[in-house]
């Protein structure tokens, strides 16, 4: 076990269980409404997103939090300590994409010293019920939430995040989608009942009687392979949605973003120990580079679940190799949309480039591929030839992006050579006609980023090296316009697109019902969220927490959908026993 309790104002020790019963009283209202939310599919969030709302020293007290990590080590207290990691990027460490190293280093663990540890931290876990780890879990959001712009900076300063990207993503929608698993937990784990009394008639005298029960059994270690992109946001679901179900979880973050998960695995350990858990149940396992430490986890016999988010490659090794866990996906997505017609030109125009710079492109929903008809559009300012369109596009990107100072609370720093790689590959015309070239942008706060506008690179879907590239994922700000024979034929090539290499969004701007049932139908087929006549401040890369299903199942880029009920249920088994109650 952990400590045997916390220390309270006055300096003396509050009882674990009393703690836990105040947990439960403190966020059971949050819970309730989170479970009801789940169910209504309701705009709800308990986590402000307006960053004044954390208190006037908040962002201040997060840069001061930060400063003060630089050139330490970030010890968790946990087993198994053999080495460092980092803070050099040459050791593993990470370097912002903003520019400076941050400095940190981890320690290193032994998995054969952790794996043990954890186990024998469920059981206590475990046997605390389906109400008290829904309430502990509850209690470690509302903790991150607390430190939200230190989480927003960690997400700034590894997976270069602007700031307002950084703070929703990063931070309170990160902690929104752990909030979602650990209700959509509850509900599943409470839909038998715990005990019944179970009674047949019998046509020749009293009826049989059975007492049965249904016990809850967790799976076991859950691991967590992090990405670099969003590490809490892709996190979050799978770390909290095993926690909840009764598994510890082994958090394996991504040599370039281990900050955001170490912060998270810091405050969730804090918060078991106070509740009189073990905090071994959750511990993080940073690599030294070249290790190929998430490799080697995914098929220990002691893992049963893994949570992974990034490269289509390294999700299908894990379902080749990692046969004994359950293993849920996230990979990549190549997203598409069709442009046939619109009643508002210019604000398609906008919202579409908006859509393309944030984040200079490298969101799992951003789209990529934009199918125009070669013969053009209709739209309110009279009909716009395909060239025409493009070139119209690239005006609304230059004029949204004109001013670097404004430019980049858009666009985010590129996370890393083999983006900055593709963005130059698009502009030196190796790809098709360039269109919209990308451009440097000068960051008035962080010299040294490396910060692109979107690549718009015209391609032809009749030809066949174009639909390669086309069909590949081109993570960061290279996207296509492409020409296709008609809507049909473009209706026809997003959802090939997404059946065979995978899609998150889908998206159309029409005025057509015939153009809309085509496409709302082929979308259904393929597995794909799709958006119609998007205007204004909501755009193709937003999902909805509480509400949106992120991911299918369907197709390549999901192989687990964030939050649904299969989410949670294949993390525990549930075992029945029958005892023959005697007559009278």
């Amino acid at each position: 076990m952990g400590t045997s309790g916390t220390v309270t104002a006055a300096g003396g020790r509050r009882n674990p269980a009393t703690y836990v019963r105040e947990l439960t009283h403190r966020h059971g209202p949050t819970l309730d409404r989170a479970r009801e939310t789940v169910r209504t599919r309701a705009h709800w969030s308990p986590y402000p997103e307006d960053t004044d709302a954390y208190g006037p020293g908040a962002a201040a007290g997060a840069r001061a939090a930060l400063a003060a990590l630089r050139g330490q080590v970030l010890d968790l207290g946990q087993p198994g300590r053999d080495g460092l990691v980092g803070p050099a990027p040459a050791d593993g460490g990470e370097r912002s994409p903003y520019g400076p190293e941050l400095a940190i280093a981890y320690p290193h663990h032994d998995p054969d010293t952790l794996l043990p540890a954890m186990r024998e931290a469920m059981p206590a876990w475990r046997e605390a019920g389906v109400t008290a780890r829904a309430a502990v879990c509850a209690e470690i959001l509302a903790r991150i939430n607390a430190a939200s712009h230190e989480f927003a900076l960690a997400a700034e300063h590894t997976s270069g995040h602007n700031p307002v990207m950084a703070f929703h993503a990063g931070a309170v929608h990160a902690q929104d989608r752990g909030l979602e698993a650990v209700a959509q937990a509850v509900e599943e784990q409470t839909r038998l009942p715990g005990s019944f009394v179970w009674s047949k008639p019998m046509p020749d005298g009293e009826p049989f009687v059975l007492d049965k029960t249904f016990t809850l059994r967790p799976r076991g270690v859950s691991l967590l392979i992090g990405n670099s992109v969003f590490p809490a946001w892709n996190g979050y679901p799978g770390l909290f949605a095993s926690l909840a179900t009764g598994n510890p979880v082994l958090v394996k973050p991504h040599p370039r973003a281990v900050l955001p998960l170490a912060l998270t695995v810091r405050t969730a350990r804090e918060v078991l120990a106070e509740a009189g858990f073990d905090p071994n149940l959750v511990c993080l396992a940073p690599e030294r580079p070249g290790e190929g430490l998430a490799r080697r986890l995914a098929v220990h016999p002691d893992v049963r679940i893994v949570d992974y988010a990034g490269t289509t490659a390294f999700g299908d090794w894990l379902r080749r190799n990692a046969t004994q866990a359950r293993v849920f996906t996230s990979t990549s997505a190549v997203n598409s949309l069709l442009v046939e017609s619109t009643d508002d030109y210019r604000g398609m125009l906008a919202n579409l480039a908006f859509g393309l710079a944030l984040y200079s492109g490298q969101l799992c929903t951003s789209p990529q591929n934009l199918l125009i008809p070669r013969d053009g559009i209709a739209t309110d300012a009279g009909h716009k030839s395909f060239r025409q369109v493009v070139a119209d596009l690239g005006g609304a990107l230059a004029e949204l992006l004109a001013d670097d100072a404004a430019a980049v609370s858009v666009l985010g720093a590129l996370l890393s050579p083999e983006v900055l790689a593709r963005v130059e590959k698009a502009a030196s015309g190796a790809l098709g006609e360039v269109a919209v070239a990308p451009r440097a942008v000068a960051h008035p706060d962080h010299p040294d980023a490396v910060v692109r506008t979107p690549a718009v690179v015209v391609l032809d879907a009749a030809r066949p090296e174009d639909l390669a590239t086309l069909s590949a994922e081109w993570l960061g700000p290279v996207h296509f316009a492409v020409a296709v024979d008609s809507a049909a034929a473009g209706v026809e090539l997003l959802a090939c697109t997404a059946r065979e290499r995978g899609a998150l969004s889908a998206g159309a701007w029409t005025t057509s019902p015939e153009v809309e049932a085509a496409l709302e139908a082929a979308c259904a087929e393929a597995g794909v969220m799709l958006s119609f006549n998007l205007m204004g401040q909501w755009y193709i890369t937003q999902s909805a927490v509480y509400s949106d299903l992120h991911g299918t199942g369907m197709n390549p880029a999901a192989g687990a959908v964030y939050c649904d009920a299969a989410f949670v249920t294949g993390r525990f088994h549930t075992v029945g026993v029958r005892r023959h109650r005697a007559s009278g």
